[in-house]
């Protein structure tokens, strides 16, 4: 799979923008939900090869001068500092990151939206932060009975009673750093309130999957069942758009489930029929147009289907999901014939490991600290953990040294530097574990190359890294997934721990 290309980005944005474009000349202000990452998409990136994760904000750059951006987040996401997966770090923290990448693409924010606020301690705080930085926030509760009372909804003591947000530009965004943002809920309040004031609105989704021109049993849809297993999505022929079209549509439970209620809620905010006969109608989705290549698209879902499901056992080795949500993606394993060691770096990294406990003097009850990094369909590099830096740290500088043609005899890293930082660890910052991770041997490889001519060699070769493949044997430290997220390598580990230590940062 390394380097195979299936997606024509240029292709998917050129489709994309026309069609939101010819959306827009029906109102006079559309509100256009975003599902999905806005900037970073790396689920599409993953499954769609060749696709920019960054598609959606260059389309919108195309459209800056008709856009503006809201984004909404849920209070209760902001008090359980939720994480954002593929980055690691909290939803407040992502948003803040998100203003600052929106406003280098030239798009407009107009505000944050509190959604389902309730003077809840932590969201007040970030609420104050976003204010002291000069951020427009709006608040909006829960309403009683949403979405099923229609009648109270859409009603002044429904979206009546939550804030207006003034807008300029005929196209507005809404988004959120996740599923459960209230996207939809913001969209439906403000097309009260522009019906209100005489303005005629309309509402589309955009949302990159499930992809609804492809099989129900396509790959691609299939993993997107994979990515959101926690919220228990299932991808379902569209009823609704066969009985009206008599053509096949593929979309998920959800989005079925309520569409009657969409529908019944924009027709009574708007006072005459629906344009929308289908939960399908409500999209603007031209994926399908860039995919390229099918097999190759196909066998890169297949592999994100078993990244997601090493990314679930992993989550309930560690508490933060639950059996049910793992026989799930277990069963969807099953369901596409995959298996663990499908991932070739995996197989590659497990093999290793039983090498290394077969000697006499392993501690049999824990499995051996490997990483395996896949470098081509033929070429794995290895590292093991040791006293002197960690695996992923190991596996790492071995693989670039095997990029940069340097001898595995060769030392990258004297001796006289990394014993330092060991006690410099140990003895001035009182930690318990000399190991060295991989964040300090990099800096010590950056350090070494203002003076070694082979470890500059080395180190202009991590860029090499980003979109490879790796699998460690165990659960990586969190300073170690960071590292790997930043240098753009997609990992994945066995849910099993290295040993019975219990503070696992």
């Amino acid at each position: 799979m390394a380097n195979k290309i299936g997606f024509d980005p240029q292709k998917y944005i050129e489709e994309q923008s026309k069609y939101i474009l010819e959306r827009v000349n029906h109102y006079e202000k559309l509100y256009l939900e975003f599902g999905g990452k806005l900037i970073g998409d790396m689920h599409a990136k993953r499954v769609l090869p060749g696709f920019d994760q960054d598609a959606k904000i260059k389309l919108l750059h195309k459209l800056k001068d008709k856009t503006e951006i809201i984004i909404c987040v849920y209070a209760g996401d902001i008090e359980r500092n939720k994480i954002r997966g593929d980055y690691g770090i909290t939803y407040d923290v992502d948003i803040m990151r998100l203003i600052d990448e929106l406003s280098d693409y030239e798009l407009a924010v107009n505000s944050v939206v509190i959604t389902r606020y309730n003077e809840q301690p932590s969201t007040k705080v970030f609420i104050h932060q976003l204010e002291q930085r000069n951020i427009k926030v709006y608040t909006h509760h829960e309403i009683e009975g949403y979405p099923i009372n229609v009648d109270k909804i859409v009603s002044d003591e429904g979206f009546g009673k939550n804030e207006f947000i003034p807008t300029s530009k005929p196209i507005v965004v809404v988004t959120g750093p996740g599923a459960g943002s209230g996207k939809l809920a913001t969209c439906l309040n403000q097309l009260y309130h522009e019906s209100r004031q005489g303005t005629i609105g309309g509402y589309s989704k955009f949302e990159t999957f499930p992809v609804w021109n492809l099989p129900l049993k396509h790959p691609i849809n299939i993993a997107y069942e994979a990515a959101t297993v926690d919220l228990e999505d299932v991808n379902m022929i569209d009823s609704f758009h066969f009985d009206y079209y008599h053509e096949v549509a593929v979309n998920y439970n959800r989005d079925l489930e309520s569409f009657p209620i969409i529908k019944r809620t924009i027709e009574r905010i708007t006072g005459k029929e629906s344009e929308f006969h289908s939960p399908t109608d409500m999209g603007v989705n031209r994926v399908a147009a860039g995919i390229i290549d099918e097999e190759v698209v196909k066998q890169a879902a297949n592999q994100e289907i078993i990244r997601r499901y090493f990314e679930t056992a992993y989550n309930y080795k560690k508490g933060l999901t639950d059996l049910k949500t793992l026989q799930r993606i277990q069963l969807i394993m099953e369901e596409n014939e995959l298996q663990e060691e499908d991932r070739a770096c995996v197989k590659s990294a497990r093999q290793y490991a039983e090498k290394l406990k077969a000697v006499d003097d392993w501690d049999q009850e824990f499995m051996p600290s490997v990483m395996a990094l896949e470098l081509s369909e033929e070429e794995f590099v290895t590292g093991r953990a040791s006293k002197l830096m960690d695996a992923s740290a190991a596996a790492i500088l071995n693989a670039i040294k095997r990029l940069a043609n340097i001898g595995d005899d060769i030392l990258l890293l004297s001796p006289n530097i990394l014993e330092p930082i060991q006690r410099l660890k140990t003895n001035e910052l009182s930690g318990r574990v000399p190991t060295l991770n991989t964040s300090e041997i990099l800096i010590a490889l950056s350090i070494s190359a203002v003076t070694n001519p082979v470890a500059q060699l080395a180190y202009e070769k991590l860029n090499d890294l980003r979109d490879k493949q790796a699998h460690s044997t165990v659960i990586l430290n969190k300073t170690d997934e960071q590292m790997l997220r930043n240098l753009g390598i997609s990992f994945t580990c066995d849910p099993v721990y290295s040993s019975k230590n219990l503070f696992y940062v």
